[in-house]
């Protein structure tokens, strides 16, 4: 198939050459100031870095930004911008988001356990000192470590597409509104394993500095890059099914919220050591299993006429 003729080139390069240029401009940055763990406080003792600004606004929303910039460039025009809710139709789709992701990463740690039993913290020895560490003694508390524990988990549930929403619409409205419809013509699974390539490698710097992985595994920080490009690949083509079978962005959008607000809340049910490049967070070879299996789901069991992504729906 020739893709000069099936899609959009010109502005798929203008996009990615905006997307990439902002964020990675922005993680060399982030990298002279220090990196991720030296960069500095903007007020002291804050807690709240350089880096961190930098991260959740210019590198985050670059892709945002590009599909406006793309769209005003090339006279692109504001149809299709995938902002519609379409709630009649794709509906199932916000369900599967909000509740499906919080499964899908917990499959993955249930595996990872059963693999590594010895990893599991069965007395919750990090929730206890999470605890101890606030300045909180076990006795003042209602509740014992493990239900504290769930409880964080399903606050995370409810209220992470609310405190997440912005920062992942940066990404989401870059990477599954425009790039993704644009690549769909190759046909949709082409379209999954482009989109996951892209997304994986535009994380590259930041995950250089020890985003997500942090600096002490093995093959660090190489071995991190490679893997999260595999990851991104998985869960782009669960975010990229949400958002073309809901005919909208927001369920990916509600996805992706329910995940960062969540993935790390394993750490609470296991002991220090594990590396991070098996599990038990979803970054991980095994922790990222639940999302294997979705995105193995969504390749085998086919895909719609090509026509039907060119439709658009009215609620």
């Amino acid at each position: 198939m020739d893709t000069n003729q099936t899609i959009d080139r010109k502005r798929v390069i203008i996009f990615l050459a905006i997307a990439f240029g902002i964020s990675w401009a922005t993680g060399l940055a982030i990298y002279l100031r220090g990196g991720l763990d030296g960069s500095p406080e903007l007020v002291p003792d804050s807690g709240i870095t350089e880096a961190f600004v930098l991260l959740a606004t210019a590198y985050m929303f670059a892709p945002a930004i590009s599909h406006v910039l793309t769209r005003l460039i090339t006279r692109e025009g504001w149809h299709d911008l995938r902002l519609n809710y379409q709630f009649r139709q794709g509906w199932p789709f916000w369900l599967i988001a909000w509740f499906g992701t919080p499964v899908l990463i917990a499959v993955g740690a249930l595996i990872y356990f059963a693999l590594f039993p010895q990893n599991f913290d069965a007395n919750f020895e990090t929730v206890t000192a999470l605890i101890e560490e606030s300045g909180l003694s076990l006795e003042e508390l209602p509740y014992s470590p493990g239900v504290l524990a769930l409880i964080q988990i399903l606050q995370g549930i409810l209220i992470a597409p609310i405190v997440n929403l912005i920062p992942v619409f940066g990404e989401e409205f870059g990477w599954r509104a425009y790039l993704l419809p644009k690549l769909v013509p190759l046909g949709e699974r082409k379209a999954y394993m482009l989109t996951g390539l892209i997304w994986g490698v535009w994380h590259a710097p930041v995950i250089l500095m020890g985003y997500n992985y942090g600096m002490e595994y093995p093959g660090a920080p190489w071995s991190g890059a490679l893997l999260f490009i595999y990851i991104s690949f998985v869960l782009g083509t669960f975010f990229g099914w949400l958002s073309l079978r809901g005919w909208s962005v927001w369920p990916a959008v509600i996805g992706h919220s329910v995940l960062n607000g969540t993935a790390s809340a394993v750490v609470l049910f296991s002991l220090e050591g594990a590396n991070p490049l098996l599990g038990p967070v979803m970054v991980g070879v095994i922790g990222s299993l639940g999302f294997t299996l979705m995105a193995v789901w969504i390749f085998l069991r086919g895909v719609p006429d090509q026509a039907a992504f060119e439709t658009e729906t009215q609620d």
